[in-house]
Order: C-alpha cells, then structure tokens, then sequence
C-alpha cells in the first residue's frame, strides 16, 4: 500500500510562500491598464491612532482610498455606526472619505470625544483604517492658592513645587520672574522633569519674590502663570545680629556658622526604584541632591556600559538620557551624587517593552484563477503580541467562508483561489502597549491577454547593431508570448534571437536582412492577441574625406574637409569644434557644407579642429590640427603704444556724478582702441588706483557715477592694438557727501564650527562702500521653522561673529545689515545657515555582503535616519581587511582598505579582493564633522580562483635519456591545489617544436623523473598549477639530455 507523505504546517506555509513568489502576478505601471482593472480599497491617507485636535477649529479626521470601482465611505464611532447625514455639523468631502466636523460654527469638540473608524469599500472588498482616538486640547488656569513665603536658611535645601494644572497634552514647564526672563540654572539650582525647582543649598543671593512657574500648552498656544513665589535666605550673620538685638549682655548667643552637609536625596526617594519604558522612546532618568559643597552626579550601569552615541546627560549630569531604546537597555543605572563630605547613591531598575512591530507586513497579492498564495503577518514586540485576522473588516471567524482559505495562526494560505475569493484582510497584532493594523488585499483577475505596446511601432536602428523589438502585455493568467516574422512567417527561435521575460525580442546583431515586419502572439486560457512591429534597417554614417593636418602662415587662409556618406534616409547634421568647443563667433570662420575655412589665420587660431556628423541613430567624428607660423619677415611701418592724455577736467559736480573730459595724445600709427578710466580714494586707500570703467577710442567725455563718501581723482589711460599708453597726470579730486549705506556685506553665511555654535561670516564692506563714517554690522539670527524673534547685536566692522549655545546642527535664518552714522543700509536678505556639526550618532544596519566572484563582492546597509546624521550627510565609508587566507590559515598583518561612497548611497563594490581568502567589514556614515560608529563586522569569504604560476621549476641531474625536475608550489595558490600539469615536447636543431607529452601530477608532489628520453636532445617544458575552478598560469624551462657518460666524468 502506497504511503502517504505528511509535510508539516510551518514547511506547507513556506513551500506555499515560494509558489507566491513565484507565480503571483505583477501589474505594469501603465495608466490606461490600472483604469481598467478592477482593485479591491486601499486606504492611502489617514488620521493618526491618537489625534488630539483643538477645541477652537474644525476637526478634519482623514481618511482617503483608491481602488476600482471607487470605494465608498463609512465610519463607526466608539464602535457603532456613525450616521453623518443626523449631523447637521459633520460633512464628508466629495469623491473622499475624509470628515469635516464643524466647531468654528457652534459646534463643541467635547461633544465629539471618541473612537472613529473609516471603512472604505467596493464590490472587490472593504479596507478599514486604524481606530482614530479624537480628543481635544485641554489648557485648564491653575488652581487658585495661598502660598506663604520661604523662609530659608543659608546653606539649606529647597524646593519649589510647580504642580501644574493637568493639560492635554501635557504642558512644558519653565520658571521665569517678572520680566519674563528665563531664571538662571547651575549645578546648585535647576529644574526637575516634574516642573519644580531644585535647590542643593540655597545662597543669599537666592533671596526673591518671583519665582514664577509658567506652563505653555502648544496646542492652544497658551500659556498659564503661577502665583510668584517668595524666597528668604537668611545668613548667619544677619541672623546673629537679629539674635543680638533681643538679648541682654549676660545672655550667651550666636546662631552657628553655615555648616556643610553630605549629599541627600531630593528625588527620587529611597535607595531603589523603578522605571518602564518603551521601546524606541527616549529613556530620561533624573537624580537631584542636596549637600554642601554642592554634590556632583555620576551615572553608570550595573553589570554593562551606557551605550555609546545614545547616552547624553542634560540638566547639568542630573538627567541621564538614551535615545532609541531597545530591550538591550533594560537594566540597573545607578547615579552616584557625592561632595567632599560623602555620597549617597539612587539605582533605578529600567524595563523595556515593546508595543507591536513589524517583522513581516502583509503585502497585497494579485492572482490569476487557480493560483496559490500566501498572506504573511509577523510582529514582535514585548510581550508578545497576539495576531488576529479580519476579512473586509469582519473578524475572519464569523466572516463568510471561503474554501480557498486557510488560516494558520500568523499565516492565511490560498489554494486555487477563484474570482470570489478577492477580499482586503486585516492582520492585527496588539498587545498591553499598542497594536498595529495592515490592510492587504487578494486581488483575483481572470484577464484575456493584452499588448500594451502601440500597435504598426516602427523601429529604425543602424546595421550591425542591436536592435530591441518590446511587446508589453498583461493577462491572468500570465500569456505566453511568441515572436513571428513576416505574415505567414514560422515562430522565431535560435541563438539570433534572445527573448526577454518582459516579451522583448532582442536581435543582437541586426542584418540588412533583419529588417521587415515582426508579429508578436500573447496568449492564455480565456484568449489570444497580436500586434504588429517594423523594423527598418539604416546604413551607417561615414566620413569618407577627412579633415588633415595643416601647417599654415599667420594671416594666411586654412580649410578643412569633411565630406560624408549617409543613409539617404537620414538627415545629417555636421558641427565643427575647435579644442572640443564652440567655434569662436567671429566672421573668419566660414563653414560650408563640406568645409570649414579659416580667413587672416593669427597664431589663436592653433588648436585641434573636429567634425562631427550626427543623424538620430547614430555620430561619426574626426579631427586635424591646424600650427600656425609666422610669415615671411616684410618691411613695417613702426607701430607703438599711444601717448597718454592730458588736460583732464572735471564738470558737473553732484553729490552721485561728475563729467570728465580729456585730450588724447598721439596714437603712434595704431589707431586708440578705448580709453580705460580709474579712480584713487585719497580718503580710504591713497595711493591705490582702481578700474572705474571705459569707453571707445572716438569718446573723449564721460559721465561717472560716484559714491558717497569718497575723495576721487581720475586718471585715463589710452588703448591700442599695440598696447596701454602710461596713465594720465590725476584730475584735481572730488569729496563726495556722506549717507546711509547703499548695500549689504555679500557672501554672508551661518556655518557651525562647534556642535554647540553658530558662526555668521560676511565679507566686509569695502572703504568706499561705507558711504560714511562710522560703519557698523547689525547681526540677526533665528532658528527656522521655530515661532522665534529674531535676535539681533551691532557689531564693529568685523567680518564674523559667533552664537554660543545652540542646538546642534538645525538650519538658522540668518541677516547681516550695514550701518554707518548717517542710518541702515536697505534690509538684507535671508539666508540659511546651520549651527555646528557633530559626529554621527548610529551605525548603518542591515549590512549584508553579496559575494559576486573570487576578487569582488557587492556590500549593502541600510541608510541612518537623517536626524542622526547630525550634520551633512556626505557618504558612507566601508573598511575591510582580509582577515585570513582559507588555503594557509596562516594570518598576516591586518591591512585595512577604505572604499567612500559619496552621498545618501546605500550599496558599493568591494574590487581587487584576494580569491579563497576570508574578510571582514563595516561601514560606517561620514558628515562634515567626520565619521560615526562602526556597524558590526561583517564576515565574508571569497570562492576559489585559479592559482599563479609554481613559484619555481629547476631540471636537475641530466642523463642520457633521463631529467629530474623539481618545483615549488604557487605563492598565490587561491584555493585548493588539485593537481599539476606538466608539458613537454623536444627541440630541434632549427628550433623546430616536436610532439606535445602532457603528465597530470598530484599536488602533492614536488619532483619528478622523467625517463626514457631521447639523449643528447633539448626539451621544452610547461609547468602549472591547478584548483577545481581552472588551471593557473604556466612556467616555462628548457633542458638537455647528456650525449654519453662520459661527460659525467
């Protein structure tokens, strides 16, 4: 009797899971198709799980899906059907499924507390969105009381209890005094993660009566006041004296002296506790004393290490904060306050959970009739969360049933599925923390073959090339495609044609004989269909007449040739380059429709000439050089530079223009080409001329513009072919008014050159530019997308200042403006800046090596996330070192390679590795500041190659018909030696190569005798190595054989 096989569940699912895999459909991305092909709902936009709106606007809670037919829309609220047409104040948008509820218009938040859920549905299935906790802003005033003042003595502890109204969400809290100015923190006094104010030892200096404790609730962007409070420390000596005053002589007094105190407590109370938080929070243990002299805290964690670039302490080290927190942090942190008198300690038993998170989201599945697949929802989280299935929003246990699904626990399997069976399921893993909510569809299309590709497509390609004929298509089940050509032709097969899964016939090398018209056949089970496709094959372009090389005289004629031969069904164009760029615009160069030529050569006309032709199928080039040579020598007439002007003279004086005028001197046979005008600021720069402008060699007169502030004289040099004249005798000068400046520094820029600075730069005005005396910068900074005002201070002329304090790397808004004493330049424009880098913190994850042979492998990671970059993000660096060669075990000194990838890129290629050799890596994220953490090294081995060559071959003891050969074994064996292989053949007189003997070797073996050969005769011999991947390179040696003993004697 046959037996029946058994496989268990979890082997079924994952056989199941690779039939997925294989056989599930994939839609092409083209617009006309996805119109047409039914799609059950999926939701694309939503409100968050907790959506705290404010009380004063409207509430809109989101909820948007696509699919085909378009879905429509309902909403549960607390569970129960939420009927919005009873509701004169909610609406929902058209063709959407988003809310609109009207508070603006006499509507009340509070009314509208509550659990919503979207459904959004069509014929294919429903999709529901994540249960949307709707609760409104709470900013409640403080609850009225009588605070009685502090009184204090010096040296003792104090707190200051905030105790702020209960807001949603929670306020932040911060202690000011009356001129709403931030109250100064120190080691000695600061602010708790309770709101209250912390002192180790009060001072004299502590006395006030407004301590004031605000709390500001962002929502509603409110802020609420306490009553001030009122402090009063009494020192020992006034103390003293109040005693004296009340006391008669014979009475013995005297309050005692500030006494110092070891450290105690604040909070929290006791030697333990214990703290919960969830994973990928932000963990903040705090741990605040008293004493005197004021303590210091220390932190640390029992039995392991703070974890490196998530630690950071705040709050003056009393608050210890991890970013990111995982279920590795769990543990005890014990902070250690101590002073000179002793220490006390506080351990704090941290817990990490989890709510839900993905492993394995379920991904919509499309299916043809028939076909198997797999839905797969895996979570994990602490404590383990449960996982349920809905099928369109129905607990899957009471929804209607369907044969072809089975559930098995994280697991939906689908066995030869039907069209009913399309559904959207929901997967819900939830535990005491949290839940998370995937919608997946299975989308069952039964669709005849369609060609996406248009129809009579023509294709043009140039002979001898490849030519790539596509046939897009779609159908499910998946068509079977097949390529004819010619009406009745017979179906295309052979190694001349290459047929791409995409349905894409490839000729490789396309004939004059490959062109004409190709049918392309999709077909299925439930039809058939076929479109047509031209191929026209094209001639290639040449150049059949190439430009030469030219020796030509200065101010002689050049031509090139470039006469071409085309397709003559194609248009083509022929550009000429000099020096592989644009022709000079100038009217000597004449291009004709063969030629280009070159009137009046001068020695700039030297260089590289190219011509190329290029059609729209393909280009051809080719290039000449053209020298230039000095022409015979003739009799000249003597030219030279011209004389300079004279007689300068300034008219028209305002306070921003002034007309100079001059006499030219004499050209010198060389025609005055323009005249350059410069200026001298006596008042700012004596003595240093600069370029005002210029005009053409007939204009004598110009009109100058000016400056405020500047004590001009001009002086006008003339310009000829030859040369610049000497400059002019100066003008008589001109002191121009002062006013406000006209302009702003330039190239200004806020750039950090500490994780904790700002440093603005500018380039300074110039003298001139000042416009008066007196000239000052105004430096204003804000940090972006932050409701702050600016901050602004007046500096001296500087060209930097520095912001102390900022946070690290944010983008600032930044303005430099210039003053002077008559008032501001114009307002500046902004420009964005970033405070100071720091080293990255996190290392990329995920890496993964990819071994493509035995001397490359491919290396991935996933990118950090950007916020922990803290910086600009510049690359990525891998380093890896070969830690060890697989053939010797034998290590070496660790060299260590470094390959950059520059910017956000997420993979690289390791070259030039050694073949059978073992490696490590990591990898690691670089910014401005320079590198962060490594990732963990990452082990990956190289395959074998071929090995090198023997690393020697020496022929010992010759004999009559006998030679002994010995050999060493390859430097480089790259694997695993299998054998050798020796080859030999005789040499004759004329050098004449005899029969070829091959011997395989064993590889262990290193020296042979060969016997039985010819005496007095010389043999050439080959040598190599071999692993099981390939024979290596060979060693060549020649010997003799002895003519008779004799010669041994």
């Amino acid at each position: 009797m046959m037996k029946k096989m058994s496989i268990p569940t979890s082997k079924t699912s994952l056989v199941l899971f690779l039939c997925q895999i294989i056989s599930a459909l994939e839609v092409p991305l083209d617009s006309k198709l996805l119109e047409e092909l039914s799609q059950p709902p999926t939701i694309t936009q939503q409100s968050p799980k907790d959506y705290i709106v404010d009380p004063r606007e409207n509430i809109v809670i989101q909820c948007e899906a696509k699919g085909k037919p378009p879905p429509s829309f309902s909403w549960t609220r607390n569970g129960t059907h939420f009927d919005i047409d009873k509701d004169a104040q909610v609406t929902m948008k058209p063709n959407s499924g988003t809310l609109v509820i009207n508070i603006m218009n006499g509507g009340k938040a509070e009314a509208y507390e509550g659990v919503y859920q979207c459904t959004a549905r069509n014929e294919r299935g429903a999709a529901i969105s994540n249960n949307i906790v709707i609760r409104p802003s709470r900013s409640p005033l403080w609850t009225k009381e009588k605070l009685e003042p502090n009184h204090v003595r010096e040296g003792d502890s104090l707190v200051l209890h905030c105790r702020p109204p209960v807001g949603l969400p929670p306020p932040i809290i911060f202690w000011m005094d009356n001129a709403f100015q931030r109250l100064p923190q120190s080691e000695r006094v600061s602010q708790g993660l309770n709101g209250d104010l912390y002192f180790s030892n009060v001072q004299p200096e502590d006395t006030r009566e407004d301590y004031i404790c605000y709390a500001r609730f962002n929502h509603t962007q409110t802020i609420q006041q306490k009553q001030p409070i009122s402090v009063k420390v009494f020192s020992m000596d006034s103390l003293n004296d109040t005693i004296a005053a009340n006391l008669s002589d014979t009475d013995i007094y005297g309050a005692k002296p500030v006494t110092e105190r070891q450290p105690v407590l604040l909070t929290p109370t006791g030697s333990t506790s214990t703290k919960v938080e969830l994973r990928g929070n932000v963990l903040l243990l705090e741990c605040i004393a008293a004493g005197l002299p004021t303590p210091v805290i220390r932190w640390i964690k029992e039995g392991g290490e703070l974890p490196a670039n998530r630690t950071f302490f705040e709050n003056f080290k009393k608050t210890l904060k991890i970013i990111d927190v995982s279920e590795a942090d769990s543990g005890n942190y014990k902070c250690t306050a101590r002073n000179t008198l002793g220490s006390v300690h506080h351990v704090i038993s941290v817990t990490v959970k989890a709510a839900p998170y993905w492993i394995t989201a379920p991904r919509n599945l499309v299916l043809s009739p028939g076909e198997d697949g797999t839905l797969i929802c895996r979570a994990n989280g602490n404590p383990k969360p449960s996982i349920s299935w809905l099928a369109n929003g129905v607990p899957i246990a009471i929804a209607p049933e369907d044969p072809s699904r089975k559930v098995d626990g994280d697991t939906i399997i689908f066995s030869h599925v039907q069209e009913r069976s399309s559904a959207v399921y929901q997967c819900n893993a939830s535990n005491e923390y949290g839940y998370l909510l995937a919608n997946a569809f299975v989308n069952v299309l039964a669709e005849p073959p369609r060609i996406l590709t248009p129809a009579n497509k023509l294709y043009q390609v140039i002979a001898d090339s490849p030519a790539l004929l596509d046939c897009a298509y779609f159908g499910s089940p998946k068509p079977e495609i097949e390529w004819f050509k010619g009406v009745k032709g017979s179906i295309l097969r052979g190694n001349e044609y290459v047929f791409h899964d995409n349905g894409t016939l490839e000729i490789p090398v396309a004939q004059k004989n490959s062109a004409g018209t190709y049918t392309c056949v999709a077909r299925n089970e439930l039809g058939k269909i076929q479109n047509e496709v031209h191929l026209e094959i094209k001639d290639p372009t040449m150049i059949i007449k190439q430009p030469e090389y030219k020796v030509i005289q200065r101010y002689g004629q050049a031509s090139f040739e470039c006469i071409i031969k085309h397709d003559s069904t194609l248009l083509p164009t022929v550009t000429w380059l000099k020096d592989n760029d644009e022709l000079p615009d100038d009217e000597r160069f004449l291009v004709g429709k063969d030629n280009l030529t070159i009137m009046n050569v001068t020695d700039k006309d030297d260089g590289t000439y190219t011509c190329i032709v290029n059609t729209t199928l393909d280009s051809v080039s080719a290039s000449a050089v053209l020298t230039v040579v000095a022409a015979p020598p003739t009799p000249a007439i003597i030219y030279a530079r011209p004389n300079p002007p004279f007689d300068l003279e300034l008219t028209g004086q305002l306070e921003r223009s002034v007309e100079l005028s001059w006499i030219p001197g004499d050209e010198n046979n060389s025609p005055i080409t323009n005249f350059v005008i410069e200026y001298e600021d006596a008042l700012h720069e004596p003595g240093v001329w600069h370029y005002q402008t210029e005009v053409p060699g007939t204009q004598t007169t110009v009109q100058l513009k000016l400056s405020p502030y500047v004590n001009y004289s001009f002086r006008v040099i003339a310009v000829n072919k030859i040369g610049r004249s000497q400059p002019s005798e100066p003008s008589e000068q001109y002191l121009t008014k002062s006013a406000s400046p006209d302009e702003n520094p330039a190239n200004v820029q806020g750039i950090g050159s500490e994780p904790d600075n700002l440093v603005i730069t500018w380039e300074p005005l110039k003298g001139f530019q000042s416009n008066g005396p007196g000239l000052q910068y105004k430096v204003s900074w804000r940090q972006k997308d932050v409701d702050d005002e600016w901050t602004s201070v007046i500096v001296a002329n500087v060209s930097k200042y520095i912001v102390s304090g900022t946070p690290t790397f944010v983008p600032y808004e930044v303005k430099v403006q210039a003053l002077n004493d008559l008032g501001y330049a114009p307002e500046p424009s902004e420009v964005i800046g970033h405070s100071g880098e720091d080293l990255p913190m996190v290392a990329p994850g995920n890496v993964q090596v990819h071994v493509i042979n035995s001397t490359l492998a491919k290396v991935h990671w996933d990118p950090v996330p950007l916020k922990t970059v803290r910086g600009h993000l510049q690359g990525y660096k891998v380093y890896y070192w070969k830690v060890q060669s697989l053939s010797r075990r034998s290590r070496r000194h660790v060299e260590k390679k470094i390959l950059t990838f520059r910017g956000n890129k997420t993979f690289g290629m390791l070259p030039g590795l050694e073949p059978y050799s073992s490696y490590k890596l990591n990898v690691r994220v670089v910014n401005g500041k320079g590198e962060g953490p490594a990732s963990p090294d990452k082990v990956f081995k190289t395959p074998e190659g071929v090995p090198s060559s023997p690393s020697f071959l020496k022929i010992t003891n010759p004999t009559l018909d006998s030679l002994t050969l010995e050999w060493g074994s390859p430097t480089h064996p790259n694997g695993v030696l299998t054998s050798y292989t020796l080859k030999f053949q005789p040499i004759n007189n004329t050098h004449e190569l005899g029969p070829l003997v091959e011997i395989r070797i064993p590889a262990n073996e290193s020296s042979l005798i060969l016997k039985n050969l010819n005496y007095s005769t010389r043999y050439k011999f080959y040598f190599n190595a071999q692993t099981s991947v390939g024979s290596g390179s060979q060693i060549t040696e020649e010997a003799v054989t002895i003519m008779d003993e004799e010669r041994l004697l």
